[in-house]
């Protein structure tokens, strides 16, 4: 059986090494099977910080495991994209408890190996279960094609990228995709679908000027170029993961208010729902508040849905000022709401920190899972 204290105190000492970590991690696994070197992008840098993320949060959720199996199961459908087979997960599961030796040293001992070996069994059992279930159903990826493309923003590094899928791609508002482009092979990114699937089986996406993948969707490609999409995943952000009969508290900054859109238009969908919907938008100027007017349109026509744009770094800005996080946080504990948080990582810390002080509850508040 699991000792939860066995697993965190080991983690947290393991974790000190920082870097180190995955990189050892990723370099016993090539070395000891070289041939799974072609399903990873040249660069590592962003599939390291991946890995430590997604370990860290079934570290989280150890306590009870069945917190994160959603989360794992996202993974299991997901990494079909990759051509991974149930024979690959046996040698991940090797090169994770040689890294933990290696960093542990001393403390390394059976009962540490016998319970880092028992959730590894577990977390690898439910992704298997998850992507034969998922394989006999849906692909492993979907093509798509731009079919709309607009630069957006007072910086102009905000594209709004409206992508067609040939087959029905079936996600919840809320919920993130990878992304392979034809000029970057095996450099999956996440985004999230600024809206609920349409019958037309369009996805727009709001990607900012950040890392080779976002470069190329915002700069360099356009109408007709195609792409791949990996099976949809998260669970967190979507409606699903809210009382029913709650509230809701939405803030987001820059693109992170994509998913909050696309919960919006959820509920603008769904008549009688009976909450009201807070959103905080926040952005450094506001020419970047670029989906501004689209969600005030919303407002205009659904009473339960307050909209408050928030600028930073603007002082001839009259509205709202200051950090997003501060401002939602100053309007006092929410209580009965629900919250969702989106933004950059520094961003989200900040938001949860001011919001705990101001006495929201922390299980009320809703962060993107981990995503590797």
């Amino acid at each position: 059986m699991i000792e939860p204290d066995i697993l965190r105190n080991s983690w947290a000492k393991v974790t000190q090494y920082g870097e180190q970590v995955p990189l050892y991690f990723y370099s016993h696994l090539f070395l000891s099977h070289p041939e799974v070197r072609r399903m990873f992008p040249p660069s590592m840098a962003a599939q390291r910080d991946r890995l430590v993320g997604a370990l860290g949060a079934v570290v989280a959720n150890v306590d009870d495991l069945g917190a994160a199996i959603p989360f794992l199961q996202g993974l299991g459908r997901d990494h079909r994209k990759f051509d991974v087979a149930p024979a690959h997960y046996p040698a991940v599961g090797a090169s994770l408890l040689a890294t933990l030796e290696h960093f542990l040293g001393p403390d390394w001992t059976p009962a540490v190996a016998a319970n880092w070996t028992e959730a590894y069994g577990i977390v690898s059992q439910v992704m298997l279960d998850a992507a034969q279930e998922a394989s006999a159903s849906t692909p492993p990826w979907w093509d798509a094609e731009i079919v709309a493309h607009e630069i957006l923003g007072g910086r102009r590094d905000i594209a709004r990228v409206t992508i067609a899928t040939r087959d029905p791609f079936p996600y919840r508002a809320g919920q993130s995709m990878t992304l392979e482009t034809a000029m970057a092979p095996a450099r999956w990114r996440f985004y999230t679908p600024a809206h609920p699937p349409r019958r037309d089986r369009t996805i727009e996406l709001h990607v900012k000027l950040v890392g080779t993948v976002s470069w190329q969707l915002v700069s360099v490609m356009g109408v007709g170029d195609r792409m791949r999409l990996g099976p949809p995943v998260g669970h967190a952000l979507t409606l699903a993961s809210a009382a029913p009969d709650s509230n809701l508290l939405l803030i987001g900054a820059n693109t992170g208010v994509a998913p909050l859109h696309a919960v919006v238009e959820e509920l603008a969908a769904t008549p009688g729902h009976g909450r009201t919907v807070a959103l905080f938008y926040g952005a450094r100027i506001a020419s970047d508040l670029y989906d501004l007017p689209r969600l005030q349109a919303l407002a205009a026509h659904h009473p339960w849905l307050t909209v408050v744009p928030v600028v930073s770094d603007e002082t001839a800005w009259e509205g709202a000022r200051g950090l997003v996080g501060d401002v939602a946080a100053g309007a006092g504990a929410w209580p009965g709401h629900e919250v969702f948080v989106v933004g950059s990582p520094a961003m989200c810390q900040h938001t949860v920190g001011r919001l705990k002080e101001a006495g929201v509850i922390p299980g009320a508040i809703h962060l993107e899972e981990s995503q590797p």
